[in-house]
């Protein structure tokens, strides 16, 4: 599988999962908050840094009534209009090269969504390293394809779309000149529940379009991210906060820093874990080979006793004869007095 750079990670089965620290509106429309964010997540071992790049009126339409009201069925966000939410989250743009720079000086590399052609122009003279598109605009044909031309690495969440859907938007980045991309595996609902993420689709969808695969979580903790490493995940994506009780947008969803740390860790160990196909003893295991068992005189005999299940047994550590061999050892003359805990050895049979 290709593997992909992104600023300064390189990305792929070879390497430790890209870990994503996502910012969403969770700044509460505080920059000082989003740079407190910002540095916490560093801290906690962020690879990268992302933020969302729109504006309540390039979302929707400012309509407070009909279609364009959030439902009680949808949870989180329920009585609020489109307008009003988007209002909330989005990040202003001034912000932007500010909280970019932030990043960088901490070591992560800062992108965003953009979420039509202006916002992608305005993240273009910012020189971000490559594009996320969120799961919601995944069907969005003439903004991929604008993306895709950019010439940047692109990250897509395949949020509620088809196979079919998503095969159109693979096809649409190709034909506009990008063949550096990832998918990632999403369940679009806010939290998301272990028993909907079906992460089994991650090496489905690998084999299938022949890309990396990755995870853009939306459950609460960390064990569907640490689960999908095992399953193929390069990337993993993570909603950040730095105390759900302060309240967020999206806080409700979102890892604290101490929980973002352990994702960092674990996920990593779990990388580590997978190694490759190993059969038999590894290195590390070589020094306990001694305590496997074997074959030991268990009661002193002399010269020309036959050996025995009342003289001989199997037992640790493990430098007499191989337990395979008790039966053929039944029966068998010695050459020589033994002692018990004598391990036993061809040398000392008639």
């Amino acid at each position: 599988m290709k593997e992909i750079t992104i600023g300064n990670r390189r990305i792929g089965a070879g390497n430790p999962p890209f870990i994503i620290a996502e910012l969403s509106g969770n700044h509460n429309q505080s920059l000082g908050r989003a740079l407190d964010i910002v540095k916490a997540a560093a801290k906690a071992g962020a690879h990268a840094f992302k933020i969302q790049t729109y504006t309540p009126e390039t979302m929707t339409l400012n309509i407070q009534n009909g279609d364009f009201m959030i439902h009680e069925s949808n949870g989180l966000w329920k009585g609020k209009s489109l307008f009003e939410l988007y209002k909330e989250a989005y990040t202003p743009w001034e912000w932007h090269q500010t909280i970019f720079d932030c990043c960088k000086e901490l070591g992560m590399i800062p992108f965003s969504t953009p979420f039509d052609e202006t916002s992608l122009e305005f993240l273009e003279t910012l020189d971000v390293a490559c594009y996320k598109i969120a799961s919601f605009e995944n069907n969005d044909i003439p903004l991929l394809r604008k993306v895709a031309a950019k010439g940047k690495p692109m990250i897509i969440s395949t949020g509620m779309a088809s196979l079919g859907e998503i095969e159109n938007a693979v096809k649409t980045i190709h034909d506009a000149g990008c063949d550096d991309f990832i998918l990632l595996k999403c369940t679009s609902s806010y939290p998301a529940s272990p028993d909907n993420s079906n992460l089994n689709t991650i090496p489905y969808l690998r084999d299938i379009f022949h890309c990396q695969v990755g995870l853009s979580d939306h459950t609460l903790g960390v064990g569907a991210a640490v689960a999908s490493v095992a399953l193929g995940s390069t990337v993993i994506e993570k909603h950040f906060t730095l105390n759900r009780d302060e309240g967020g947008v999206d806080s409700a969803f979102s890892l604290e820093p101490e929980e973002f740390a352990t994702l960092v860790k674990e996920t990593d160990a779990a990388w580590k874990s997978l190694g490759g196909v190993s059969i038999g003893p590894t290195k590390e295991e070589e020094h306990s080979l001694q305590f496997r068992r074997s074959i030991y005189i268990s009661k002193d005999i002399k010269a020309g006793e036959v050996l025995s299940m009342e003289n001989i047994s199997v037992i640790r550590p493990g430098f007499g004869l191989d337990p395979k061999y008790y039966d053929l050892l039944l029966g068998k003359q010695i050459k020589r007095d033994l002692k018990i805990g004598t391990p036993l050895s061809w040398e000392q049979l008639l």
